[in-house]
């Protein structure tokens, strides 16, 4: 059948059925284009004018096809593109690549810019040749704005990132590799970006955290938990090594898969030191007030006590003169030796308390310790190979010679127990420049330091911290009073200084006594005393105390007058300026001794004045001034002592 053939379907020839098809699809297909809002569609012609025009187009480009159908299309671009000649390379390009493709920024009618994506695709005909240009663009302003604005924040998010120096931020893939780094990190770490990025970040740790599996662990956390928090000590490219607080977070897509690791790390060595040091200050602190309280109560029981020791030593003494029998001799003498033994215990608490009175007087410490080596070496048993070590420097100090003597006894006793199978035992002075609070206690400056060390059994932490208390021992029952110490720390405080124990289980002891150290030579101030006669009044808010020391001060020939205070001591010496002697106590109510000898020395100029005291705190001297004209007696005293005291002052 021909094509022209009337029997064909329909009474059409298939060329006429293939027109018609070809017609109804190209309608179709403009009515499509043309009802596209979406899309700018559109035919160039080859020189670039347009031919075509869709609704789209008209949309967001705003010109109708009556006003752009004919003209270049090379008016939708900026001016700075058509004079760069964009429009003409865009149409070269597709004509000779056969599409052309970009984002810009295009111009509408009423010139305000938008977003475009541009797709050009060459039109040729059936012999090769180029007819036109089908143009495709989008209006993609939004996307391009959050674009933007995601990149702006990227971007600010990065520079705030690596503007940081004070925290190291970076980033781990799920295998722990360093991806990115920033200037805190370089700061902190000591490393480069180049150094570190796709290296395992273990390499911070310590080796025994390495080896302890410590880096996978935390990954692990993080992994399973999505955070890991900790601190500990890393390693930076220099082999130093600072406290680190770090925390790690897992990051994950949208999917919940793990795609790595943030990791924040920052240096908190100061932090970790300043608490440390802290720390260390409240536990000294807490320290001294323990020792303050405990100081305030053994002071006033061993003064109390004293008191009672002195009545019992003057009464001894006072019978021992009436009975002559020889067994009433031994009775009276033990309760002496008895008494004197019990002084000697409350005068270790007093010193402990710094309470305990003192004849301080300038000394060169090693003439001292020299003066008596040869007792010091007797101390030490032969197991013991005992080594002095002098320093050579000026090393003037503020002490009382006999309480020094006896702590440095008491501190070869305790090293020598610490050793019962032999070692070295070593007495070394020193002079020392402490910044303040160096040693816990001390105030900067120079100090002469005066240890006892030796090597044997230590002692534990719990020890050296109750060390100093009264009583207190780790010795067998007998074996010592446990004031040994506390008698040594009652010295040097109340000579301005500090005392330090450094123990160690199984590796000795050194204790330290730490003396300020004197500018310039000096003598104690000396007494000064005025002739005694024969009128003494005695002064003492104790009715016991005072009744025996009237009756000894009569047993003596002395017409004696007494008083239980200070104002009533003062009432009488008014009525009867000619006393000689003037016997107080310094611890009294109201007026205290010191008052009283100042008062008493403005009425009777040449009145010898004797201060009595089981403890006479030293602030008292700066708050009354000059004593140097008091002489001083300790509770108890005996008779033999207060008649020495009298004839110093004839």
């Amino acid at each position: 059948m021909s094509p022209n053939d009337p029997s064909a379907p329909n009474g059409r020839s298939a060329t006429a059925s293939a027109v018609a098809s070809s017609a109804t699809d190209a309608r179709y297909l403009e009515r499509f284009i043309s009802g596209v809002t979406d899309y700018a569609i559109y035919a160039l012609a080859p020189d670039g004018t347009v031919a075509t025009w869709n609704a789209g187009a008209q949309r967001f480009k705003q010109y109708t096809a009556a006003e752009i159908i004919g003209c270049h299309f090379s008016r939708f671009y900026t001016d700075e593109d058509r004079l760069s000649g964009k429009p003409q390379r865009a149409l070269a390009t597709a004509e000779s690549a056969g599409k052309y493709e970009e984002e810009g920024w295009r111009v509408r009618k009423d010139k305000t810019r938008f977003w475009a994506s541009v797709v050009i695709d060459a039109i040729r005909g059936e012999d090769g040749e180029l007819v036109g240009f089908a143009k495709i663009t989008r209006d993609v302003t939004d996307r391009k704005l959050a674009q933007d604005r995601l990149r702006a924040s990227e971007e600010k998010f990065r520079l705030l990132v690596q503007g940081v120096t004070d925290y190291a931020i970076y980033m781990l893939s799920p295998e722990g590799l360093v991806t990115n780094w920033n200037a805190g990190a370089a700061r902190i770490k000591g490393y480069q970006a180049a150094d570190v990025v796709g290296t395992h970040f273990s390499r911070f740790y310590t080796e025994p955290d390495r080896a302890a599996g410590l880096p996978e662990k935390a990954l692990a956390r993080a992994r399973s938990e999505g955070r890991f928090e900790n601190e500990g000590w890393r390693v930076r490219k220099d082999g130093s090594t600072f406290w680190s607080h770090v925390v790690i977070d897992a990051i994950r897509n949208d999917a919940g898969e793990l795609i790595g690791f943030a990791k924040i790390t920052r240096d908190i060595t100061e932090r970790r030191d300043a608490a440390e040091t802290l720390e260390k200050t409240r536990e000294a602190l807490f320290q001294s007030q323990k020792l303050e309280a405990i100081g305030k109560l053994t002071g006033g029981i061993a003064h109390d006590f004293n008191n009672l020791l002195n009545v019992i030593v003057s009464g001894a003494e006072l019978l021992a003169r009436e009975h002559k029998s020889a067994s009433s001799a031994k009775i009276l003498d033990s309760i002496q030796r008895a008494a004197m033994r019990g002084a000697a215990l409350t005068q270790q608490l007093l010193s402990f308390a710094r309470q305990q009175p003192q004849v301080q007087d300038d000394y060169n410490l090693n003439k001292v310790i020299q003066q008596f080596e040869a007792i010091l070496r007797r101390a030490v048993p032969p197991e013991v190979q005992f080594e002095l070590k002098l320093c050579d420097q000026p090393n003037l100090v503020r002490i009382d010679a006999v309480q020094f003597e006896a702590a440095v006894l008491n501190l070869i006793s305790n090293a020598c127990d610490a050793m019962p199978a032999g070692g070295t035992l070593v007495i070394r002075t020193e002079l020392v420049h402490l910044a303040d609070q160096q040693v816990a206690g001390a105030a900067a400056g120079a100090y002469l330091r005066m240890s006892v060390s030796d090597n044997g059994i230590g002692m534990p932490a719990d020890v050296v911290a109750r060390a100093v208390e009264p009583f207190f021992t780790t010795k067998p029952v007998g074996k010592g009073t446990g004031l040994g110490l506390s008698q040594a720390y009652g010295l040097v405080q109340q000579s301005g200084g500090v005392l330090h124990i450094h123990s160690e289980t199984g590796h000795g002891t050194c204790i330290s006594l730490y003396f300020p150290l004197l500018e310039q030579d000096g003598a104690g101030a000396s007494l000064e005393t005025n002739n005694g006669n024969d009128k003494a009044l005695i002064v003492d808010d104790q009715p016991e105390v005072l009744g025996i020391a009237v009756e000894q001060f009569k047993s003596l020939g002395y017409d004696v007058f007494s008083a239980n205070s200070g104002t009533e001591a003062l009432a009488i010496l008014r009525r009867m300026p000619d006393i000689d002697v003037l016997f107080s106590d310094v611890v009294m109510p109201g007026m205290n001794g010191y008052e009283l000898g100042r008062e008493a020395l403005l009425i009777n100029p040449d009145i010898q004045v004797l201060l009595v005291s089981g403890y006479a705190r030293p602030e008292l001297a700066p708050q009354f001034g000059d004593t140097s004209k008091f002489q001083l007696l300790v509770k108890p005293y005996r008779m033999s002592e207060v008649i020495k005291k009298l004839r110093q002052g004839r």
